[in-house]
């Protein structure tokens, strides 16, 4: 791992491994959702790291102990529709109890500006760690405008979880909402005039779902 200010970038080698097969164009929509989950249960590692933990006294087959367990509530989960359900899925299974929320949003192509169509949330948001995941952290817009939902229903503890990251995208989240720290597998070169992470791996939804 490499710390950067607001920034983490998992640098472990079957995370690496993954990311470099997914990147090809030739490889399947089947294989690259598989990758997806595969990598998301690795990356949640990372972005779960320093959980609050408490103690509960549990017996063994050799005697009582006070084992370590999660402490306060469920964490809550937020996909950034649509390619967001590809990390989604992966971390619940790591995680199966977790609260799940949706945000939906799409990006306008002539002004590359988010636009909301859905929100949907688990109750309490302030008492739980709120993990928002996205593939793709590009210009940062749809991202920062997730981020706002998240704190207008009383999100104080939240995460950002992607697999690429753009240094434009990271500037963008880092100057609109600096208390959420970044989680991602690699931060690329840059955006190309459509808005898009190069050298990237395409449009992480229509990649994930066999769509143009």
């Amino acid at each position: 791992m490499t710390p950067i200010p607001h920034l983490t970038i998992v640098e472990h080698p079957l995370v690496q491994h993954k990311l470099t097969l997914m990147r090809e164009a030739e490889t399947s929509t089947a294989v690259f959702r598989q990758l997806l989950r595969e990598i998301s249960q690795l990356l949640a590692y990372e972005v779960t790291r320093d959980m609050a933990m408490t103690t509960r006294r549990i017996d063994t087959p050799m005697c009582e102990m006070d084992a370590p367990v999660l402490a306060g509530r469920k964490l809550a989960l937020v996909s950034i529709l649509r390619a967001g359900n590809g990390l989604l899925d992966g971390i619940l299974e790591l995680i199966p109890s977790a609260r799940v929320g949706f945000v939906g949003l799409y990006r306008d192509e002539e002004t590359l500006q988010p636009v909301q169509y859905y929100c949907k949330l688990p109750s309490e948001l302030d008492e739980r760690l709120v993990i928002a995941v996205d593939p793709m952290l590009a210009t940062g817009n749809s991202s920062v405008a997730a981020i706002d939902l998240l704190k207008a229903s009383g999100a104080t503890n939240i995460r950002f979880l992607c697999l690429l990251a753009a240094p434009e995208g990271v500037a963008r989240m880092k100057a609109a909402h600096p208390d959420v720290p970044i989680v991602t597998a690699s931060l690329d070169t840059r955006l190309n005039d459509q808005g898009y992470i190069v050298p990237g791996l395409g449009d992480a939804g229509d990649r994930m779902f066999g769509t143009k």
